[in-house]
């Protein structure tokens, strides 16, 4: 485990050569996201934001980012407004970003939330906490992908909970169109497993970015109520999970340090602010650049038998579906 007194230490060592000079930020409008990226913003370095959210957050999000003038008038916060649950929407902003900048040194990744209801369809025929979970991160990363080869230490964060992958996922539909196929466990646990199969071929390919599968653990950022679609989930969400989620989950505070650093440490592919500590391991068993499953305590995790047997039965299915579903926004 990485210590939070660790992390602290780590994080106050952030200066303009070791922060990500430009970041794009998908999901920062709450939760982890938000959090997150004030943690970055109050380091006080030199920096760009693009800040990707729907048009119902903006109002709110210009407040919040007047507040972070203040706390740092060296940054650049620039909002675009999108509903990036439609790949459409994905591909507007991946466009406008390529048209201004040359590289981004992170991207980072935490749209979603949990369905506890049947299937929810977008316009283009996906479900939406598939498109958010899962196609519209991997979307933004391919897109993006040639501006973060062109950084000098670039990561990809994707929050989601890396390293708890299954093997048995339903390869026959794996977009879950099928009667009976979709649920809360089967979306959940596709989103997952199909982030850490892509990942892992995409990092594999492309050496010179990190890229990080993250598990948060136990975090109150409310995303928990939004997939609720009757009054008995509702009211089981407000009995149960609510209570046991406050008792149980870290501050928002370490949970923001946890992620800055994360986003900024090079115990994960060895490029950032040094690490004196033991080398994360990626999911090829190294220490270089490549996919890191990592843990709400910071460490790795391998799960080297499940993604043995998803290298070997799943990950071409996997990314032939999600290059075929891609086809129109690439």
């Amino acid at each position: 485990m990485v210590s939070y007194k660790q992390i602290v230490a780590s994080n106050a060592l952030i200066n303009d050569g070791t922060a990500p000079r430009v970041s794009v930020f998908v999901g920062g409008t709450s939760g982890i996201g938000r959090m997150t990226l004030q943690a970055l913003v109050t380091t006080g370095t030199s920096m760009k934001i693009y800040l990707v959210g729907r048009k119902s957050s903006e109002q709110r999000m210009q407040a919040f980012i007047a507040d972070l003038y203040v706390i740092n008038p060296k940054v650049e916060i620039i909002w675009i407004t999108a509903e990036v649950s439609l790949l459409a929407e994905t591909k507007r902003v991946c466009e406008i970003i390529k048209g201004k900048e040359s590289t981004v040194d992170l991207l980072f990744l935490t749209t979603g939330y949990t369905t506890f209801g049947p299937r929810d369809e977008t316009t283009e025929g996906l479900d939406i906490c598939q498109s958010l979970g899962y196609y519209s991160r991997m979307l933004f990363t391919l897109h993006l992908l040639p501006l973060l080869n062109r950084a000098e230490a670039p990561k990809v964060i994707s929050v989601l909970a890396g390293g708890m992958e299954r093997a048995n996922i339903n390869l026959h539909d794996l977009g879950l169109r099928k009667p009976g196929s979709f649920g809360t466990i089967q979306c959940w646990s596709h989103n997952i497993t199909m982030t850490t199969v892509a990942l892992d071929k995409i990092a594999n390919e492309n050496p010179n970015v990190t890229f990080i599968h993250s598990a948060p653990g136990w975090v109150n950022t409310g995303n928990v109520n939004r997939g609720n679609p009757n009054w008995l989930t509702g009211w089981f969400v407000w009995l149960v999970l609510e209570p046991l989620i406050a008792i149980l989950s870290f501050s928002d505070e370490e949970s923001s340090q946890r992620y800055l650093f994360q986003s900024t440490n090079a115990a994960y592919g060895g490029r950032g602010v040094p690490w004196t500590g033991q080398p994360g391991v990626n999911t090829r068993g190294t220490s270089d650049n490549g996919l890191f499953l990592v843990s709400s305590k910071c460490d790795c995790i391998s799960n080297a038998k499940t993604l043995g047997v998803l290298r070997e039965t799943a990950q071409e299915k996997v990314w032939e579906h999600t290059l075929e579903t891609f086809q129109p926004y690439l």
